[in-house]
């Protein structure tokens, strides 16, 4: 098994730089959750949480971009590489789950 490819016990080893990227940016998310929190707490003004909320939101979808990019490039296709086509159906079902 490369490096990088999910294995039988549904892991991922990811490399250092993955890793770090990934880490980086649910940093950045979870700080910009506290300053939500820290919005409400203080009684900020609606309009300004909600704008704050929406960023949050995009963050999170650029992560998920990323992290399912990854997922094609590695997991999923060494599967199909090894004739796992099975592997097509649980990539449809986790969009199918992302775009609700």
């Amino acid at each position: 098994m490369e490096e990088g490819c999910c294995c039988g016990e549904k892991t991922k080893i990811r490399s250092p730089e993955e890793y770090q990227k990934l880490i980086h940016r649910l940093n950045r998310i979870e700080g910009q959750i506290r300053g939500l929190k820290g919005m409400v707490e203080r009684s900020a003004y609606c309009t300004d949480i909600l704008i704050q909320s929406s960023a949050v939101s995009a963050a999170l979808n650029a992560f998920n971009r990323e992290l399912l990019a990854n997922h094609i490039r590695t997991c999923v296709a060494e599967d199909i590489r090894n004739g796992k086509d099975e592997v097509i159906d649980e990539l449809v079902g986790t969009l199918q789950k992302l775009m609700k």
